[in-house]
């Protein structure tokens, strides 16, 4: 299945704003609907994929690496809901080194594996932190690992201006062959004033709005049982 064309996409959001949930609860409903998908957590606080193994982190890239310097795909890639293949790259210990590196790292290793060759996957999800778009956070865009790049914003001011800036790297990068912008997913949007303040800012930097996502209970409820939305209360 080497030849088979996969699906990469890039989730970019803010720290707090709803980015694992939103991407973990994709993974999940590309599952459901039959597809092969891998969720690569690039987050240092490696809990991206944690809803979707009831709550349970896995051993990390880097923390693999670390202990040995040769391993097998199934020690860092572990089954999560519905199939969803989990990866979290990884960070290194607080206030040494680059937290990017895990994802370069991570990415690197993968395809050294033939991972993305071996498993038969139809879709590849990177959950990125999106508060500054440098070095190996910038990874999935400026290389082109990711066709394209969804950001998750409420609102909130701060959300926005970091959705802003991801923008700006999107448009630098896009233009020398990396990632493309596919839109913003609008989290949290409970107001006709929330909805009025993501569409302007989708209407200035040209846009489009993917979904408005509420805020709901029921997310939060399931989150606290260690699961996404789409597993433990799919008929909400």
């Amino acid at each position: 299945m080497a030849d088979k064309k996969i699906k990469q996409i890039a989730i970019y959001g803010k720290g707090g704003i709803g980015k694992s949930t939103t991407t973990s609860n994709i993974s999940a409903a590309l599952a459901k609907a039959g597809y092969k998908v891998m969720q690569v957590g690039c987050d240092p606080k490696s809990d991206s994929t944690n809803t979707l193994r009831d709550g349970k982190y896995i051993p990390t890239v880097l923390d693999t690496l670390r202990e040995r310097k040769v391993f097998k795909l199934n020690e860092v890639v572990y089954e999560g809901f519905s199939g969803v293949l989990c990866v979290e790259a990884g960070g290194p210990a607080p206030g040494v080194g680059c937290a990017g590196r895990g994802i370069i790292t991570a990415v690197q290793l993968l395809k050294q594996l033939k991972a993305f060759d071996d498993l038969n996957l139809d879709v590849v999800i990177y959950d990125v932190l999106g508060d500054v778009v440098c070095g190996g956070f910038a990874v999935p865009i400026r290389e082109g690992i990711a066709q394209h790049v969804f950001t998750v914003s409420s609102a909130d001011f701060m959300a926005i201006y970091a959705a802003n800036n991801l923008f700006k790297g999107i448009a630098k990068y896009s233009n020398s062959g990396g990632a493309l912008l596919g839109g913003l997913i609008a989290n949290s949007i409970n107001t006709p004033y929330a909805k009025e303040i993501i569409d302007d800012f989708v209407g200035r930097t040209k846009t489009q709005v993917m979904e408005y996502v509420p805020r709901s209970v029921t997310v939060t409820q399931s989150e606290l049982r260690g699961k996404t939305t789409i597993e433990a209360a799919p008929t909400s």
